[in-house]
């Protein structure tokens, strides 16, 4: 085998071991935060005012959900640790070379906790309508055509999942500051 040869094949033998670690850091540094962040949530979920019509309390579904989520994030934290084992040090580079793939991961995330923090100001409905219209945006919607039908899903959504949860479930989403 040539040098040329055998230099080609180990990059390339060094960028899939580079991508296997980077994948594996970068799902259980992403994991991590999530398990954090929903075991903010669970102990905050426990707090929401309880009526005397909800037997088990306002809070008791949200934090059920809440647990598995944690103990699924959990999981896939444990699921990734041997890999970091079976490879070496990632070479320069390639944690940007990772976060510049998963760009669009990381916006739509960055774009929800603005949607999570914006909810108790604006509401459900004006807090998750322009979530929905940028999300779309961020996944491909750029024609005129297409932004405007982003724009209907968007409005069906916000104020759709507002008024099923008000009037089927009766569940009142919150309605910010001005509702």
């Amino acid at each position: 085998m040539s040098d040329a040869n055998h230099n080609a094949r180990s990059l390339d033998d060094r960028a899939h071991i580079d991508a296997k670690r980077a994948k594996a850091w970068g799902h259980i540094i992403f994991n991590a935060i999530l398990a954090l962040l929903f075991a903010f949530m669970f102990v905050r979920a426990g707090e929401l005012p309880s009526s005397m019509w909800e037997p088990m309390g306002a809070g008791t579904f949200p934090r059920i959900v809440l647990a598995f989520l944690v103990v699924f994030n959990v999981m896939i934290i444990i699921k990734e640790l041997p890999s970091l084992k079976q490879t070496s040090a990632l070479s320069q580079g390639a944690v940007r070379a990772w976060l510049i793939e998963h760009r669009l991961a990381f916006g739509v995330l960055i774009l929800f906790g603005l949607m999570t923090a914006a909810v108790p100001i604006l509401g459900f409905r004006w807090a998750s309508l322009p979530f929905l219209i940028v999300c779309q945006y961020l996944l491909g919607a750029r024609s005129t055509k297409a932004l405007v039908i982003a724009t209907v899903i968007a409005l069906a959504l916000s104020f759709g999942l507002e008024s099923l949860f008000r009037h089927v479930f009766t569940i009142s989403l919150p309605r910010g500051m001005w509702g």
